[in-house]
């Protein structure tokens, strides 16, 4: 089969396309014949080795998969879950049934892919992280993107006073404002930290912040740290700068009494009966309302892997990002 291999660390230049075995599924898992795999910008920490967990070579990368089963009862049935063991990249994938949920005809496959890293990342750090109450303020960093822009509806939902959408254009400011942010402030990543928290504290009429989803690292964590008001959090889920934050003191937490969080999706999937299973089942179903809105992105072929990592990483790009094994 096809599929995009890592055999050395590095940027999208590492993703290679070549022939590599089928892998055989064993009791108790699904291969599935891929029609689409899911990109986050998680994979292009992995292709560097730069990820938090780390990463040996050769590798196939990236987590999502949808398609059809091939193999036991369930053949012929259009999943879309996380790969079991090996990666995503590839024409075939296997995966388990506790992993995937069935799609229903009326969700898309890019709808359904938003739901796995990113729809259920944007649940957990809305209602099960920051504890997000009604009346709160928040701020959506990259709300234009497949985590921020869930996120910015679920905050939305949830009854948030005031959603603040982070964003690096106009026209992605523009897109947040029509999931249901409230307030709009465009971060070029040229800002310093006081810029970035003068800015944030004003489109909250001057006051501080009681949630900040943060995942662009550098200055970007430091002004959302400055901007909270008493008893803010502001939750770290990922670094897309690469760009290390300012070291923070316990001591200096105390007065405002505020915190700061981290959250990784792996820590819910330890627990899928819980944290897993039951989200995706309210996500899948909003999606097939219309009460919940996934945003598609770019489709790439499989081989062109390598453009679409340069592509995420310029952020060049909104909403899911897909690849499409059946495509080149």
């Amino acid at each position: 089969m096809r599929a995009i291999r890592v055999d050395s660390f590095g940027g999208p230049e590492v993703l290679v396309e070549t022939d590599v075995e089928t892998p055989t599924p064993a009791d108790g898992e699904w291969l599935i014949k891929v029609t689409g795999v899911g990109l986050n910008y998680a994979d292009t920490h992995q292709a560097e080795n730069s990820y938090l967990s780390e990463q040996s070579l050769p590798f196939i990368p990236g987590m999502e998969v949808i398609g059809e089963v091939v193999n036991g009862e369930r053949a012929g049935a259009r999943v879309c879950g996380f790969v079991s063991r090996g990666g995503a990249y590839a024409e075939y994938a296997i995966t388990r049934p506790e992993l995937c949920f069935a799609v229903p005809d009326s969700v898309g496959d890019v709808a359904a892919l938003s739901l796995l890293v990113q729809g259920l990342t944007a649940h957990h750090l809305v209602h099960t992280v920051s504890r997000l109450q009604p009346g709160e303020s928040i701020v959506v960093n990259a709300a234009a993107g497949g985590v921020g822009s869930l996120a910015v509806q679920l905050a939305h939902k949830a009854g948030a006073g005031n959603v603040i959408a982070t964003a690096s254009t106009p026209d992605k400011l523009e897109l947040a404002m029509k999931l249901g942010a409230t307030t709009g402030v465009l971060a070029t990543g040229t800002e310093s930290a006081k810029e970035i928290a003068t800015a944030l504290r004003s489109a909250n009429a001057d006051r501080g912040l009681d949630v900040v989803l943060e995942m662009v690292g550098g200055s970007a964590f430091d002004g959302g740290l400055r901007a909270l008001g008493r008893f803010g959090r502001i939750v770290c889920f990922g670094n897309a700068s690469r760009t290390p934050q300012s070291a923070v003191n316990p001591s200096d937490l105390m007065v405002g009494s505020k915190s700061v969080i981290g959250y990784w999706l792996v820590d819910s999937m330890a627990t899928p009966e819980t944290m897993i299973a039951p989200v995706l089942a309210d996500l899948v179903s909003a999606v097939a309302s219309g009460e919940l809105r996934t945003l598609p992105g770019a489709t790439y072929a499989l081989g062109d892997a390598g453009q679409a990592h340069r592509d995420i990483r310029d952020r060049k790009t909104t909403g899911k990002v897909i690849l499409d094994p059946r495509l080149g």
